[in-house]
């Protein structure tokens, strides 16, 4: 069950934390139909200014996403608008931690403002961003 408006607080945070593997890229790729060869050809990827292959943006776009629909505020929450800022690369095999935390509550529309990150294994910031969904109604 999800937190409704009534039950989230200014400054409360919710994460998930997840290793982006090899696997991940290639079932990401297959799903979205991103077969960018940064993502999907270590040869090509070998070559850019990553020097190996990344992972997609959006994978850890759908970290911050995990975060939100399952934690806080949690099942039942509907996005109503996403940005992303991508600051730094996400590598096969970097393990994610994606971060919410509640900036604004509008009680009377049950609208809930985030400010959302995610950071890897050696605490470097590699998405921010925000959000602004719609809580869970009480159950």
């Amino acid at each position: 069950m999800g937190y409704s408006i009534d039950m989230l607080s200014l400054g409360q945070t919710g994460t998930f934390t997840k290793t982006i593997t090899e696997s991940d890229v290639y079932l990401f790729a297959g799903v979205s139909g991103d077969l960018n060869p940064a993502h999907v050809n270590e040869e090509y990827a070998k070559k850019t200014t990553f020097k190996g292959r990344i992972a997609h943006g959006m994978l850890g776009v759908s970290l911050i996403s995990t975060v939100v629909g399952m934690y806080l505020p949690g099942p039942g929450t509907i996005f109503m608008d996403v940005s992303a800022k991508f600051v730094k690369p996400v590598k096969i095999n970097d393990t994610i931690t994606a971060e919410v935390e509640v900036v604004e509550l509008i009680k009377e529309k049950n609208i809930v403002k985030l400010k959302t990150r995610a950071f890897n294994q050696n605490g470097i910031n590699v998405i921010e961003g925000s959000a602004t969904v719609k809580a869970p109604l009480k159950g």
